[in-house]
This record gives C-alpha cells, structure tokens and sequence, in this order.
C-alpha cells in the first residue's frame, strides 16, 4: 500500500462539492515552508468525513488500520465493507474520510500560471506540463 505523506507543509480543505460528493485539500507553495510546489489531493464520493479545516504540519494519508477502523466503525455506524475505503489524513488519527481511492497531484507553482487546479478538467491539460500524479493504496 501506497501512503501520501507531506510533512512540515500547510494543508487546507479547500472545497466539497456536496452533490458529487467531491472533497479537495490544497497545500500551496510558501516562504514559510520553504517550498516551491502546489499540492492538491482529490478524494470522490465521500461519505463520511470528520475534517479540520487546516493541518498545519502536513499529511498522512493512508487506509485505517483494523484497530482504527473498528473504533470508527462502532461510533459512526459503519458497514464492514466500508474499511476498504476509510482513509486517515494525518498521523494521529483525528481526521477521516470514508470515499474513494485519494488520488493528488503536485507540480512546481511558479509553472501554474494562471491554473486555479491541478484538477480544473474544464481547460486541455498542456501536454508539456510537468506534473506529478498518485493515488493512495
């Protein structure tokens, strides 16, 4: 399994589209963290999520463990086949999403433009765009 972690970055919920169940996180490029690139982390047909607006100090990413998931399992009211798609966003296990498979993308800032997203499906993506792409699991 595949984990998405991004540590020392600043990391905001920037937006859920609630009738395509669409939750997107943001982390842009700062002097403060000294970094150069915008990172953008897209998970689809949520449903469930218990969210902080911002993490501070990056994210982990990756599917809740057994242990964990049976304790989200009995305060939420979650069906067993729902651990295949339960996701912690960071290290201590505060926050959650139950929806698709986290898929991200990171490339360097200062290339984006005018670009608003890296998931902005509405304009051609430049075939010489250098972008990196994942997903989690």
């Amino acid at each position: 399994m595949t984990d998405f972690i991004r540590t020392g970055r600043l990391f905001r919920v920037v937006g859920f589209d609630p009738s395509h169940r669409q939750l997107y996180l943001q982390s842009e490029a700062t002097l403060i963290d000294r970094t150069t690139t915008h990172i953008e982390i897209h998970i689809g047909h949520v449903e469930l999520m218990l969210l902080q607006p911002c993490y501070r100090n990056g994210v982990h990413i990756r599917r809740a463990a057994p242990g964990e998931f049976s304790v989200l399992k009995e305060r939420h009211g979650l069906e067993p086949s729902a651990a295949e798609y339960t996701w912690m966003l960071d290290p201590d296990g505060d926050s959650f999403v139950v929806g698709s498979i986290p898929d991200w993308r990171e490339a360097e800032y200062a290339l984006m433009t005018d670009r608003e997203s890296l998931f902005d499906g509405s304009r051609p993506w430049p075939p010489d765009f250098p972008v990196e792409t994942g997903h989690v699991g």
